[in-house]
């Protein structure tokens, strides 16, 4: 039998010298050198290409996409320092606590930008033998203390505002009030062109389009964007409702003096504001630190999908959770016909995981199973 190779299998036999560690299997690991001619159809070589392929864009992607937010998050850091300064100066100056309460809230953006700048170096570390997963929680631990430290300040500000409806003793400077409420709109708008963050949508020309296209067509349906960006966002998206309030405060108390309770009255409306613009992000903390199951990844969608994977008899101790927004992770146990080839199921099953649900690892066991009588033996 003549023993001559092909070369477009030659090629992608020869092309790879990383093994693919996110990918086991029960009886042997996938390795590259196992992807010869006589192990392998050109089909099985296609699938690791595409298995490495995929690999190697997530690493270029997630890199490209921690620098672009870090560039966003430096150049809003030093926008809402500057602003955050002249609005506390503008609301001492117009004794306006609505405008003190967007001030602090802008004191909050600063300090969770910071802390997210904080998570973004710690996330890029590398993965040790103590920290086998990295660094990717330390951004959600970001958008926790950031959550926490704006529900503090708010707890605070609505405390000043009864004390102030109480007593009915202040003063305020109206026109100051609208000129800085006024910068203040301003401001965030900036800060929202500087934070948004388009579509996961990706022109790159890359080989196996049609593979590569359903990832990120999965992509723009569940991948949010960067954590730390988002959180960031959320804030300032509060911050410009709010200021536009306070324009409308301001505007009311210039020309009728005598309804200035609208400034603290402002400050419950904005308080219910702030609430409601952090419980989205404050249930994707807990989602991801309790281990609960990916966002829009459904446990049972996931079970049927692995059981049309022809051999596939019964699936067991499935898990799917998340390391962030972006890294979701599986393993699940496989039941297959006693005769049925684990090397091929185990490419399948990882080939449909990645392809619709975008896994970022997938860890697979295999198992024969044989039906004796009434019982299944494992």
């Amino acid at each position: 039998m003549e023993s001559s190779t092909d070369p477009e299998k030659q090629h992608l036999i020869e092309t790879h010298s990383e093994p693919l560690v996110w990918v086991s299997g029960p009886e042997k690991k996938c390795s590259d050198s196992e992807f010869s001619e006589d192990t392998l159809s050109v089909e099985g070589l296609w699938q690791h290409e595409w298995l490495c392929q995929e690999a190697n864009w997530r690493s270029v992607t997630e890199r490209d996409s921690r620098c672009l937010a870090r560039k966003k998050l430096f150049t809003a850091c030093a926008v809402s320092l500057v602003f955050m300064t002249g609005e506390a100066i503008g609301g001492y100056a117009a004794g306006s606590l609505a405008i003190m309460t967007d001030a602090a809230h802008l004191l909050t953006d600063f300090v969770s930008i910071v802390i997210s700048i904080f998570s973004l170096w710690i996330a890029s570390r590398p993965q040790t033998g103590t920290m086998t997963f990295g660094w990717y929680r330390a951004e959600i631990l970001a958008m926790f203390l950031s959550v926490v430290s704006i529900w503090a300040v708010t707890v605070v500000l609505v405390l000043s505002a009864v004390q102030r409806i109480s007593d009915g003793e202040y003063e305020i400077d109206s026109e100051i009030m609208l000129i800085t409420s006024g910068c203040a709109v301003g401001v965030n708008v900036l800060m929202i062109l500087i934070l948004h963050q388009p579509g996961n949508s990706h022109g790159h020309s890359h080989g196996f389009a049609t593979n590569l296209t359903q990832r990120d067509k999965h992509g723009q349906r569940n991948g949010h964007g960067n954590a730390s960006v988002k959180a960031a966002f959320v804030h300032v998206v509060g911050d410009l409702v709010q200021s536009v309030g306070v324009v409308l405060a301001a505007t009311i108390i210039h020309f009728w003096p005598e309804y200035k309770v609208a400034d603290p009255i402002c400050t419950f409306l904005f308080s219910l504001l702030v609430i409601g613009t952090t419980l989205p992000v404050t249930k994707d903390v807990f989602r991801i630190l309790l281990e609960g199951a990916p966002r829009d990844v459904s446990f049972g969608a996931v079970r049927e999908l692995l059981l049309s994977v022809g051999g596939v008899t019964a699936i067991h101790s499935l898990h799917m959770w998340s390391l962030n927004t972006t890294h979701s992770l599986l393993s699940v146990h496989l039941a297959t016909e006693e005769d049925a080839d684990s090397q091929i199921i185990l490419r399948k099953a990882t080939r449909v995981l990645c392809s619709k649900f975008g896994f970022s690892s997938i860890t697979i066991q295999v198992e024969s199973c044989r039906i004796s009588g009434s019982s299944v033996e494992v």
